[in-house]
């Protein structure tokens, strides 16, 4: 999969762009702040219909614009196709494949798989469980279309169940059987979803720590353990015995929206023990893994993002991952970083196709 043509109209700092790629390696370099990494999310959003970096689409129309627009031109194996999207102020969002408008953006994803590895992924290590679940169902969902929707399902069903916990408590009644409604339902997703789950995650591991040891040069021992609490017993048991504690706390308390991946390297949680240096490689290791699996499971190479590669990496470690994601294994990839001549004298040794687009202030030169 390439893609070949990207434009902007008033999205985050672009007023307008319009910029082709090389199928191959392309690196996007410039001052902080002039808009590499906007570029990179412009092309998240033709992936996932929406951004990496801020949820809010309203917020990434240009100051004192109206809208923005992102259009794109892919091409996946001998088929060709246009993504556009476009936000305007206080009215929904629309996201059309070759000009037919989508009813649901869900089924968009998947189509056009783009893995992103940036400095902010740090949140999957400090942060909660939450930022690790949405993690994962962003893999999954991009080549199991029903996973998605079981996910979607499960969410608003935990709501309803929620609202009726709180209802409960205001009228000071309970009662199981209005719970039980939502409860049958809950059973069923909950359990294809953690099936999904645990499926994903045994598969995911080893091919995760294939790429750490690449990354690293196989220094230490990780692992990603998936917890969750309907491992340890059936989940209907699991709710009728929470159902006093539901009811005092007035939400759900056990159930696969508890569901977490704790990273750990050398037995001991990265959160805490590793080196920023260590818990960059361990990102890495986990977007490439990503990048395989996916590839593995839609049978189309995704493009890779590569947002600031020298943030906390040493020189010898930002060559093992350029030596990587030059061989045969890779397509389309996408670099920013600073500093062109690092850059250059690292692909040198390669003889890898490369572009290099410069951007300064929202402006894209060659």
């Amino acid at each position: 999969m390439v893609l070949h043509k990207l434009s902007l109209v008033n999205f985050k700092n672009y007023t307008h762009a319009d910029v082709t790629f090389s199928h191959r390696f392309n690196c996007i370099t410039g001052d902080n702040g002039e808009g590499k990494t906007n570029l990179l999310d412009a092309i998240h959003y033709l992936s996932f219909t929406k951004s990496y970096f801020n949820p809010i689409d309203s917020q990434n129309i240009s100051h004192d614009a109206l809208l923005f627009i992102i259009q794109g031109a892919f091409s996946v194996g001998d088929k060709q196709d246009e993504v556009f999207c476009a936000q305007k102020k206080g009215e929904r969002k629309q996201f059309k494949l070759n000009k037919n408008e989508y009813a649901r953006f869900s089924e968009h994803i998947g189509l056009f798989p783009v893995v992103m590895a940036s400095p902010s992924d740090i949140e999957l290590i400090l942060e909660g469980s939450e930022i690790r679940r949405k993690f994962s169902d962003s893999i999954i969902s991009q080549y199991d279309r029903q996973y998605l929707q079981d996910i979607i399902t499960y969410t608003k069903v935990l709501m309803q169940r929620n609202a009726q916990l709180k209802q409960f408590s205001k009228k000071g009644n309970f009662d199981p059987e209005s719970l039980r409604i939502w409860d049958i339902q809950l059973i069923e997703l909950g359990n294809k979803i953690f099936k999904k789950r645990k499926e994903f995650s045994t598969e995911f591991e080893p091919i995760f720590q294939k790429y750490y040891e690449l990354i690293s040069g196989g220094k230490e021992k990780v692992e990603i353990a998936y917890q969750s609490q309907l491992g340890k017993g059936d989940f209907e048991a699991l709710l009728n015995e929470a159902q006093e504690k539901d009811k005092v706390m007035e939400y759900s308390t056990v159930g696969v929206h508890k569901d977490d991946w704790e990273f750990r390297m050398g037995n001991f949680p990265v959160k805490k023990f590793a080196s920023q240096g260590q818990q960059k490689s361990y990102l890495l290791a986990v977007k490439l893994a990503q990048f395989e699996f996916v590839k593995q499971h839609r049978k189309i190479i995704p493009i890779l993002m590569l947002d600031d590669i020298h943030d906390k990496l040493d020189e010898q470690r930002v060559k093992h991952l350029i030596e990587l994601v030059s061989g045969k294994d890779f397509g389309q990839v996408f670099i920013t970083d600073t500093n062109k001549e690092k850059i250059q004298k690292l692909f040198k040794r390669t003889g890898t196709e490369i572009k290099y687009l410069e951007v300064k202030g929202g402006l894209i030169t060659e």
